[in-house]
């Protein structure tokens, strides 16, 4: 990739940028030395350990890397067979692989999804670790590189010994200051160390009374620094103490070396594992910070879209960036953006080549979804001013050497940028030759980006196709860019008109104006109209955008308030349901009472007794029948088109029996049994039409035995197969029917299963006053899958 260009465009300043939210200076230094490459394939990989990094970051509990220790000279060392690593290199060795193995194992923990471990699976299959080793290098080296006395049991005993013997000889040392005369002694005087060896502060006039050795004097010549006769021996013997330590924390760090020797290039795999991590980590960060989105890539032929892009340069300075919208088809080769000085045209040149230049680095440009970047083969720049005093080029002639560097050089896969195009020279001859330029850069299929002032430069879109016009908007009122791109109109200057802000002589700006050719003139003067319905547009645009949000806000509001009240609206019908229900079945226990108190009597008045049970059971059944539509109702069990409302104990004709009557003494799963005669049928309830009691005598009178009409109901239930949900209304209507037809007991069959079927039946007949007792069946009843129920 061209060097050059690739400083043009400031890649150097923005890795640098990006590189400060690494954890490490290897890390950071990792990713300064990125570069961009070519092939797809590497490039996707990349940008997907990114975003899985990236992942890692953003979770409810964000990832950490542990560290990444700086361990490259005690690798090296290991290289070279029979040197031995020093404490600090040993720490560094031991920091890394507490480092690795910390790493691998949040990597494979329960924090990584398996498509992060699977993305990052070469990083975490190449952190090495070895824990028996990794103890062995903490035991025998503290934080501070020092070897531990308890690096081995010879150590500990040299150097206890070492101390001991070192605080004898102090106390020696300490006897004879004692018994130094007045005038032998030197103020504040103690025992101290010169050259290795132990020894005492004197005046240089005592020393004949002293004697001993002299090792060192003070800076005056007035002290001298003795080691008397007495203490010499103990002297030896410390230091011959001393030598036996070196020796034997050179053993030690000779055999820890040699512990790590066989796995040195483990160790360096490792190493650059964690490096390429925060690497990534460091990328992942400041996309985040920097809200960039996954680009989708690109083919260099097949053009490229950029959504609401932003320089990080600016954003990392605090500038409020305006976002730039820009797309190019395949067809679209050249983009000529124009417009006044300062507006933006060289930073937008340098972004689109730096967005680019980031992506094919393995990194996210910031830009918005949607976006898609090409990638090229090379990216060539002719930028600012190129002028060399060194070559003795001008301007014009540096921008020409670049410029025939471009065209010996730049292939379809290329992208060429190209700032103040036709500048430096006579603005006819420049214009000549800037278009040359980019009609040989289209008609080559090169992707070319160029910004220009010159006029003629702005045709070259209607007379080359490929060619695009673009320019960036300037306010002419405030005299101020706006920085807001617009594809397919060229740009003006707003020479005259800054001038005109600034107060120049009005006959200096008639004069100019008049000076600029007609065609010129009425270019120049359509633009500006362009430009004066664009921005009506746009705030038509803006108008109507505010106006639809607050439709929609409105509609929001409304919808709300419509929910709330029909949910009002449900809670009044809820409520209003349950007491009717409430009222039905205090009302259905008074008819069960009176039915009861009519059987009693019975024996007394029997036709009377008969003809009022009658009428009871009748309004029992109409009130079972509101009852059981309040049920539905309040569930919101749907019915279909040709379904009736029937209760247990209803009468109803069987429409598949020829209309012949029967009684309903069961109701489940959309079906009704129906005695007929001494025959009990499962009939579709759309196959019943309900009739009265007196239509009925005729068919039911063969099933009545004795002086009062019975009242069938089943004696056993079976609910298995049903939801929780479904269960109420049969359980209630059998206990309905078995209380009307004054049975004592009713079995209730819910399976065993999840016991969610028992919970609910159980939850129910606590609730339930006509039950005096009800229990899970015996092991001869159906154990804990029947429930029995005993009535009043």
């Amino acid at each position: 990739m061209n060097s050059h260009a690739l400083n043009v465009i400031e890649l150097p300043r923005t890795l640098a940028l990006i590189s400060e939210r690494a954890t490490s200076p290897l890390g950071a230094e990792r990713v300064r030395n990125l570069l961009p490459i070519t092939d797809r394939d590497a490039i996707e990989r990349e940008h997907a350990r990114v975003a899985a990094v990236r992942s890692l970051l953003s979770a409810e509990e964000p990832w950490h890397l542990p560290g990444v220790p700086d361990a490259r000279a005690a690798l090296t060392r290991l290289r070279v067979e029979g040197a031995s690593l020093t404490a600090p290199d040993l720490l560094v060795v031991g920091a890394l692989l507490r480092s690795s193995r910390a790493t691998r194992e949040s990597l494979r923990g329960e924090r990584a999804s398996p498509m992060v471990a699977a993305v990052l699976a070469g990083q975490i299959e190449s952190l090495f670790t070895n824990k028996g080793v990794e103890d062995t290098i903490e035991r025998a080296i503290d934080e501070d590189a020092h070897v531990r006395d308890d690096a081995s049991s010879t150590l500990k005993k040299i150097r206890r010994e070492l101390k001991g013997s070192q605080g004898e000889l102090i106390k020696l040392l300490e006897r004879a200051m004692a018994r130094l005369e007045p005038h032998q002694r030197v103020a504040d005087m103690s025992v101290t160390v010169r050259n290795g060896r132990f020894v005492i502060p004197v005046r240089r006039e005592a020393q004949g009374a002293v004697g001993g050795i002299v090792h060192d004097a003070s800076a005056t010549g007035g002290t001298l620094f003795v080691e008397p006769p007495a203490a010499v021996e103990a002297g030896n013997r410390i230091r011959e103490l001393q030598i036996e330590e070196i020796e034997e924390i050179d053993r030690i760090l000779m055999d820890l070396t040699e512990k790590l020797r066989p796995h040195r290039e483990a160790l360096e795999d490792s190493l650059e594992a964690l490096i390429t991590l925060d690497s990534l980590v460091a990328r992942a960060r400041y996309a985040i910070e920097f809200r960039c989105a996954a680009a989708e890539l690109s083919d260099s032929t097949e053009g490229f879209s950029i959504v609401q892009g932003r320089h990080p340069l600016l954003m990392a300075q605090g500038i409020e960036v305006v976002p730039f919208d820009l797309e190019m088809s395949g067809n679209e080769r050249t983009l000529l953006v124009s417009g006044p000085n300062t507006g933006g045209k060289t930073v937008l040149l340098k972004a689109l080549g730096l967005f680019s230049a980031l992506v094919q680095s393995g990194i996210p440009a910031p830009v918005d979804p949607g976006s898609r970047v090409a990638i090229f083969d090379n990216i060539y720049a002719d930028v600012g001013d190129e002028q060399s005093i060194l070559a003795s080029l001008s301007t014009f002639s540096a921008h020409l050497k670049n410029l025939a560097e471009v065209l010996s050089s730049a292939t379809t896969h290329s992208l060429v940028l190209i700032d103040e195009l036709g500048s430096g020279t006579d603005p006819t001859e420049g214009a000549a030759l800037g278009g040359a330029i980019l009609e040989a850069l289209t008609a080559r299929g090169t992707l070319s980006i160029a910004t220009t002032h010159l006029g003629a430069l702005k045709e070259l879109a209607t007379q080359v196709d490929g060619v695009v016009n673009a320019s960036l908007q300037f306010d002419a009122v405030a005299l101020a860019p706006t920085y807001r791109l617009t594809k397919g109109v060229p740009g003006r200057s707003y020479g005259i008109s800054i001038a005109r802000r600034l107060n120049l002589p009005s006959e200096v700006l008639t004069r100019a104006e008049e000076r600029i050719p007609v065609d010129e003139r009425r270019v120049t003067a359509l633009l500006a109209d362009l430009e004066t319905r664009e921005k009506a547009l746009t705030a038509a645009e803006r108008e109507a955008g505010s106006i639809a949000e607050d439709a929609k806000d409105r509609a929001r509001r409304v919808a709300d308030r419509e929910s709330t009240v029909r949910e009002r609206e449900r809670e009044v019908e809820r409520t209003s349901r349950r007491e009717a229900r409430q009222y039905l079945l205090e009302a259905r226990a008074e008819v069960e009472r009176t039915i009861r108190e009519l059987k009693s009597a019975s024996e007394q008045g029997e036709e009377a007794a008969r003809e009022a049970r009658r009428r009871v059971e009748n309004l029992a059944h109409e009130q079972g029948r509101e009852l059981d539509r309040l049920e539905r109702e309040t569930s919101g069990e749907p019915k279909t088109g040709n379904e009736i409302e029937v209760g247990i104990g209803d009468f109803v004709e069987v429409e598949t029996l020829d209309g012949r009557i029967g009684r309903v003494v069961e109701i489940r799963n959309g079906e009704a049994v129906v005695a007929v005669g001494v025959m009990k049928l499962a009939v579709p309830r759309s196959s019943l039409r309900l009739t009265s009691a007196e239509a009925a005598a005729p068919e039911v009178a063969v099933a009545i035995q004795g002086d009062l009409p019975e009242v069938h109901a089943p004696s056993e239930i079976d609910l298995r197969g049903m939801r929780v949900g479904e269960v109420d209304d049969i359980v209630m209507q059998a206990v309905d029917a078995a209380i009307r037809a004054d049975l004592k007991t009713l079995r209730i069959i819910h399976g065993k299963g999840t016991g969610a079927l028992r919970e609910r039946v159980a939850e129910m007949l606590r609730k339930e006053s006509r039950v005096t007792n009800f229990r899970l069946g015996a092991w001869n009843e159906g154990g804990a899958g029947v429930t029995v129920v005993d009535l009043k």
